[in-house]
């Protein structure tokens, strides 16, 4: 088996510029899923190119994607892809871009991204979620998805990135099936976890980083991801992340997938909900 090339998140992110609001970004083998790139880094370099054209027009450094809506409208292979990005609101408090990737002249994704300044200090009310109760740290049971394990062969990100998942609601591994819920923990390396913007779009890259739930029921394939749109509730604070992805609705042709990701405090960083096909 072929590794993945183990280049750092920041890398995917990276935005080479090739025009007025417009980029390329190499997008290494790591950051798939199967033989295709990974919807949850398409929508991390959306992201990352609708921040740099509101700050190339002058908004506040502490701007951050706020809310990213991606439409996947063909499933790119890794490589060069472009990216091109329209502002269509710039104010005091929210800005709004569009942003378009494609490869060779073919659209990939297309992207709302609504931009401004993360929440922080306590909230005002909060109702806690499972993903909440997991443990901080993966315990020492966890499961170490590397590239040579079952499910690294799939989700080839943990080429870039530390994972662990927890076998006891992970039920395909060991051929049995259960409820659509998977729980595990993610971080980026170190290099990558210095830089807060890095950071922040590994967290929102999270909120599509487990295997479809529904191989927990017995459905294996490639389950395409149609829509997923990803909210950053406020900046990841060092260390792991805690994942928790769950369906409420397998349908005959469609389901919805829902990541919450909570950073080491315990507070919830990114929510997200994508609408996907069950695997044929």
């Amino acid at each position: 088996m072929t590794i993945p090339d183990p280049r750092p998140f920041r890398d995917l992110t990276t935005l080479t510029p090739v025009g007025e609001s417009a980029w390329q970004a190499d997008i290494a083998p790591t950051w798939t899923i199967g033989p295709k790139v990974h919807g949850g880094c398409m929508l991390a370099v959306c992201a990352a190119a609708a921040r740099r054209a509101l700050l190339d027009a002058g908004a506040d450094p502490a701007t951050q994607p706020l809310a990213v809506s991606a439409s996947f409208v063909s499933a790119p292979d890794p490589g060069v892809v472009d990216v091109g990005a329209v502002i269509r609101k710039q104010g005091k408090q929210i800005g709004v871009v569009d942003v378009e990737l494609g490869q060779l002249g073919r659209v990939a994704v297309r992207a709302s991204i609504t931009l401004g300044v993360p929440d922080s200090g306590d909230p005002r009310y909060t109702v806690p979620h499972p993903a909440t109760a997991m443990p901080a740290e993966p315990p020492a049971d966890a499961v170490v998805v590397t590239p040579e394990h079952p499910m690294g062969q799939i989700v080839k990100l943990c080429g870039g990135a530390d994972m662990r998942i927890d076998e006891s609601t992970a039920h395909f591994l060991s051929g049995r099936q259960g409820e659509p819920h998977v729980t595990m923990w993610t971080r980026p390396r170190a290099g990558d976890a210095a830089d807060t913007d890095t950071a922040v779009l590994f967290a929102l890259m999270a909120g599509d980083i487990s295997a479809p739930v529904t191989m927990n029921r017995g459905m294996f394939g490639w389950a395409p991801t149609v829509q997923l749109t990803a909210y950053l509730r406020r900046l990841p604070e060092p260390g792991w992340l805690r994942v928790r992805a769950e369906s409420t609705v397998v349908g005959s042709t469609w389901f919805e997938e829902d990541h919450t990701v909570v950073d080491s405090t315990g507070a919830v960083v990114v929510q997200s909900r994508q609408l996907a096909m069950v695997p044929r």
